[in-house]
C-alpha cells in the first residue's frame, strides 16, 4: 500500500487574501490586488501608438509607451473587451494593483514610434494625403490625419477652421471693465449666466399710454436692391433722441402719477433680457427712489453703440485700437452706418404725425427731426392677482408702411448688418456677400446670427417691445475693405419681430424673468443707487451699492484715483 493521502493544512482568514502569519517576509505590506475576469495582465511591446484622439498610427519599434504603464492600465485606444469594459477605463482595484505596476525612471519624452515628417513633394505638386501629412495649415498640427485642409483662400474648409485643435493657438482675451470699479463700492451679488437661464416669467400684452413723434413712409424701392444694383449709402444731417430713462419728461410725469413700479428704455431693457448671450462687457445704473426703480445708461456707454462679431468663437482683436477692424473702430462704423440707413430709406414727403409731437425737440433746433416714434408702453409683471407690479418702457420705432387708413399703418424698426472684411481676422468665417448674398443669403444669414447672437437677439427684442410689425435689415458693405468711410447698401430683408425672435431662440418669458429678478434684488435694498455691471471675462453680472454722487461728474476724480487701473475692485 501507498501512503495514505493527508489533506493539505487549510488556513482559515477573516480578511481577503491569505492570512498574515502565512505570508513570506518578502511579501509582506503589499496590499492585496482584487480581480475582475476581464481583467488583462497587460504586454511587453506594443507595436503600435494610439494618438490624442484615439485613432491607431502604424509604425515599427518598441513600444516604449505601453512599457512605461502600469501593467493592466491597458492603452488609450476606444477598443472594447469582454464585459462591455472599454481598454483604458479603469477597473476594479486599479487604485491597488498600482503598487505592482512598472515605471521607467529614465526620460523617454523624446522618444516617438512615428516619424512626423511630412513626405517631400515637388513643385506645383498637390499636398500628400497619407496619413500624418501636414495639409496646407502649417499652423496645424502633424499626425492627426485630417479630413479636410486650408491651403488658403477658396480651399476646401471640410475640415478644423483656421487656428487649429480645439484653437489651442488663440490668443487670450482680456477685456477690461466698461466702467472702473472703486474697492469702496460693495458687491451685494453674483449671478452667473447659467442661473439666469432657468428663469421665466410669462407676461401679457401691454397698454400703450402715448405716442410721440413723427414717422416717414418706408421706401419701398430699398427691397429691390441687389449686389449687382448696389446704391451708395449717404451722408444725411438728422437729430434723433436716445436720453436716458430719468432725463425723459414724460417718464417723470408718469412717475409722478405713480403709473408703474420700473421705469426703462427698450434698448437698456432688451440688454438685459439678452444678457446670457451678451459677451462684451456693459453696465447699467439702477436708482431705488420712492418704491420705484429706474434703470439708466451712461452718457457714452456701450448702450451708444452698435457691437460686431461679439459672439464669433475669434471676434475681433483689441491689441491695436487704431486699426479700423479692431472692435471699437467696428462699433463706431456699425453705429454710423445703421444711422445713415435709418435716414436714407424713408420718403420725408409722405410724414404721419403721432398724437403727441417730439417730447425732446425743442422750438430753438434748427436741424431737421428724424423719422421716429416713441411709444410709452405699459407691461404688468405681476406674479399672482393680488399683486400690482407693472414696468413702463419707452419703445421706439423708425418708419411706417402706409396702409389704407392712417390707422392700418404698419410700424417698422430699421436696422442694419455691415460687412467690414471677410479675409480680416475677427471676420468669423463670413462669406463674401459681393458672392453669395444673392445666391445662399441663408448663409449669410446664418454665419451673422452666429457671430452676432446678442446683437440681433436685442433687436428682435426692441422690437417686440415697441409693437412693430416689420423690421427692415440692410445689408451694407464697404466700397474697399481697407476703408471705413465710404459704404453701399448692396440689399435688404423684411422679418416679423415674433418670427425673427423665433429664429434666434429668443425667450422673452425668460427675458421677463431676468428683469423681475434684479428689479427683486434691488427693491429689497434700501433706497439709494445701485450699479449693475457684466464681468468682462466671465459669463457673471454683479450688483454693486454705489455713491449718489456716482457718474454724475462730481465723482469721476475719485473714481479715476480710487480704482487705480480701473479694476482694482474687480475680483
Amino acid at each position: 500500500m501507498g501512503e495514505p493521502f493527508s489533506l493539505p493544512p487549510i488556513l482559515d482568514s477573516d480578511t481577503w487574501g491569505p492570512p498574515a502569519s502565512s505570508i513570506a517576509d518578502q511579501f509582506k505590506g503589499i496590499p492585496y490586488a482584487p480581480y475582475s475576469k476581464s481583467d488583462k495582465l497587460g504586454r511587453f511591446a506594443d507595436w503600435s501608438e494610439i494618438d490624442a484622439r484615439g485613432t491607431a498610427v502604424s509604425g515599427t519599434g518598441v513600444g516604449a509607451q505601453a512599457a512605461s504603464r502600469p501593467i493592466g492600465a491597458g492603452t488609450l485606444g476606444a477598443q472594447r473587451f469582454p464585459g462591455g469594459r472599454r481598454e483604458g477605463q479603469p477597473t476594479y482595484g486599479a487604485g491597488t494593483a498600482n503598487s505592482f505596476g512598472y515605471y521607467h525612471v529614465e526620460d523617454e519624452s523624446s522618444f516617438s514610434v512615428v516619424d512626423h515628417k511630412g513626405a517631400p513633394t515637388r513643385r506645383g505638386a498637390p499636398p500628400a494625403r497619407g496619413r500624418g501629412a501636414v495639409r496646407g495649415n502649417s499652423r496645424g498640427r502633424p499626425g492627426t490625419g485630417r479630413t479636410g485642409y486650408q491651403a488658403g483662400r477658396g480651399s476646401a474648409r471640410t475640415g478644423f477652421r483656421r487656428g487649429g485643435w480645439r484653437d489651442w493657438d488663440k490668443p487670450s482675451r482680456i477685456r477690461e471693465s466698461s466702467v472702473p470699479i472703486s474697492p469702496s463700492w460693495q458687491q451685494l451679488e453674483e449671478i452667473e449666466f447659467t442661473r439666469l437661464n432657468k428663469l421665466h416669467l410669462d407676461v401679457s400684452d401691454p397698454d400703450t399710454l402715448d405716442s410721440h413723434g413723427r414717422l416717414f413712409a418706408y421706401d419701398k424701392s430699398y427691397d429691390r436692391i441687389t449686389t449687382k444694383s448696389e446704391k451708395p449709402l449717404q451722408i444725411m444731417d438728422r437729430i434723433r433722441y436716445n436720453p436716458t430713462t430719468s432725463d425723459d419728461l414724460v417718464i417723470q410725469q408718469l412717475a409722478v402719477a405713480n403709473t408703474a413700479t420700473i421705469f426703462a428704455t427698450d434698448n437698456i431693457l432688451s440688454l438685459l433680457m439678452c444678457a446670457p448671450r451678451s459677451v462684451y462687457p456693459w453696465d447699467i445704473i439702477i436708482v431705488h427712489e420712492n418704491g420705484k426703480l429706474f434703470f439708466d445708461k451712461r452718457e457714452g456707454g456701450p448702450f451708444d453703440y452698435i457691437t460686431v462679431n461679439e459672439n464669433a468663437s475669434d471676434p475681433p482683436l483689441e491689441t491695436d485700437k487704431d486699426n479700423i477692424n479692431s472692435p471699437g473702430s467696428l462699433s463706431l462704423e456699425a453705429t454710423y452706418v445703421d444711422h445713415n440707413f435709418s435716414f436714407q430709406v424713408v420718403r420725408e414727403d409722405q410724414p404721419l404725425n403721432l398724437p403727441k409731437p417730439n417730447p425732446f425737440y425743442g422750438p430753438e433746433e434748427t436741424e431737421p427731426l428724424a423719422s421716429c416714434a416713441y411709444r410709452y408702453r405699459l407691461f404688468d409683471l405681476s406674479i399672482s392677482e393680488e399683486e400690482s407690479f407693472k414696468l413702463l418702457a419707452r419703445t421706439q420705432v423708425d418708419a411706417y408702411i402706409p396702409g389704407s387708413t392712417p390707422s392700418k399703418a404698419q410700424y417698422v424698426t430699421l436696422k442694419t448688418l455691415n460687412e467690414f472684411d471677410s479675409r480680416a481676422q475677427g471676420a468669423g468665417g463670413a462669406p463674401d456677400w459681393r458672392i453669395k448674398l444673392d445666391s445662399q443669403r441663408g448663409a449669410v444669414v446664418s454665419t451673422e446670427m452666429k457671430n452676432n447672437s446678442c446683437k440681433l437677439g436685442k433687436w428682435a427684442v426692441q422690437a417686440v417691445l415697441a409693437g412693430a410689425d416689420v423690421t427692415k435689415i440692410g445689408y451694407v458693405s464697404r466700397v474697399n475693405p481697407r476703408e471705413n468711410t465710404r459704404h453701399v447698401i448692396l440689399s435688404t430683408s423684411t422679418v416679423r419681430p415674433s418670427d425673427f425672435a423665433s429664429q434666434l431662440n429668443v425667450s422673452l418669458p425668460n427675458g421677463w424673468g431676468i428683469v423681475r429678478t434684479i428689479a427683486d434684488l434691488v427693491l429689497r435694498q434700501p433706497e439709494g443707487k445701485y450699479l449693475l455691471v457684466k464681468d468682462p471675462n466671465k459669463p457673471v453680472i454683479r450688483l454693486y451699492s454705489i455713491p449718489a454722487s456716482a457718474f454724475t461728474g462730481e465723482d469721476d476724480e475719485v473714481l479715476d484715483k480710487g480704482g487705480d487701473d480701473g479694476n482694482a475692485g474687480h475680483p
